[in-house]
């Protein structure tokens, strides 16, 4: 598949989500609200131009057609002082809509920008070929909350994310919630998210940057407030104990095995940092960052074939007998 086409299909996977369609069109978030306003807009200032130069064009054809063989000497009218009545009609109307779309662009630009509340939620995403470093301040001790490739909001509470890249341009894009944001090598861009609807969303890498920039989602959870509390209190909590005998072999085959060198899962000897933070894996919908669905097959194949599920992915193949892959899957399957 060509790379013009890979880019394109963020564009239609957009229309797959829970709940609605995942268009900036139908916000769920008060700065996708400011965006949809000042789209709205610009439809209708740039329509009603649009209308009245097909009418313009209608009336000339019309009056061309009721003249056509009639042979006129050119005549000049005596109140002519250079001025054409038309012309300053035109001009004035498209001044007069420049100056609505400019003045309606400024507003909601200084809307967004005005909205950072003091008391918001520090989130910080760190862009990856291809998946999503996510870290939460917790507000109770002021650490930091390591996850990826699946974002929690609160409902109803102003969300400062941080973006960062450690390789190369990204984008940041939640349709429904709030505008895109590029994440640059080297610097920190900041975007405020302030949801107004609960459910699940889905965010995108919309800057191309490489072959699998196309299964670089984010999953985005809008939780209310005690949803979110309770998703909280979860994630300070390190890995859960093997249950049984099965994932207790997993264990050792993950914590101690060649997953370790770039995974991390708090409690265990796997403090890895290349890759993204597994401590509460398996409570996520979603493996290789949109790319399968959770399941323990889908686990076990993007372990031991991550070239086979996602080709070019930076995630090497591990050599695992059969009953250790199922050990390890079970075992991560199992990090709620």
């Amino acid at each position: 598949m060509s790379a013009r086409r890979l880019a394109l299909l963020p564009l239609l996977a957009l229309s797959a989500c829970e709940g609605g369609f995942q268009s900036p069109l139908a916000p769920a978030g008060e700065q996708a609200a400011s965006i949809g306003s000042l789209f709205w807009l610009m439809m209708a200032v740039c329509g009603f131009m649009y209308l009245l130069v097909l009418t313009g064009l209608g009336v000339s054809v019309l009056r061309a057609r009721r003249r056509r063989g009639e042979v006129r000497a050119p005549s000049i009218n005596p109140g002519d002082r250079g001025l054409n009545r038309g012309l300053l009609f035109w001009a004035g109307l498209i001044v007069t809509g420049l100056t609505v779309l400019i003045t309606g662009s400024f507003l909601v630009e200084r809307g967004i920008a005005e909205a950072r509340a003091r008391d918001a939620l520090e989130i910080r995403v760190t862009g990856h070929q291809w998946w999503w470093r996510i870290q939460v301040r917790d507000p109770a001790t002021g650490g930091w909350i390591e996850t990826a490739n699946e974002l929690h909001l609160p409902l109803g509470q102003t969300t400062r994310v941080s973006l960062g890249s450690a390789d190369v341009i990204h984008s940041f894009w939640i349709p429904n919630i709030a505008q895109k944001l590029d994440l640059i090598p080297g610097r920190i861009n900041q975007v405020d998210l302030t949801p107004t609807r609960a459910g699940w969303f889905r965010g995108q890498c919309a800057e191309f940057c490489g072959v699998q920039h196309a299964h670089m989602a984010l999953d985005v959870k809008v939780d209310t407030p005690q949803e979110f509390a309770t998703w909280l209190a979860s994630q300070r909590r390190p890995a859960a104990a093997p249950a049984d005998a099965v994932a207790a072999r997993g264990l050792q085959v993950v914590a101690r095995g060649q997953c370790a060198m770039c995974h991390a899962i708090r409690g265990t000897q796997a403090t890895g940092r290349a890759g993204p933070d597994l401590t509460h894996f398996g409570a996520r919908r979603s493996v290789a960052a949109g790319t399968l669905t959770m399941s323990r097959g889908a686990v076990q194949g993007w372990i031991t074939q991550p070239q086979a599920v996602k080709p070019g992915t930076m995630m090497p193949p591990v050599a695992l007998s059969p009953a250790d892959a199922d050990a390890a899957s079970r075992y991560l399957m199992d990090l709620k």
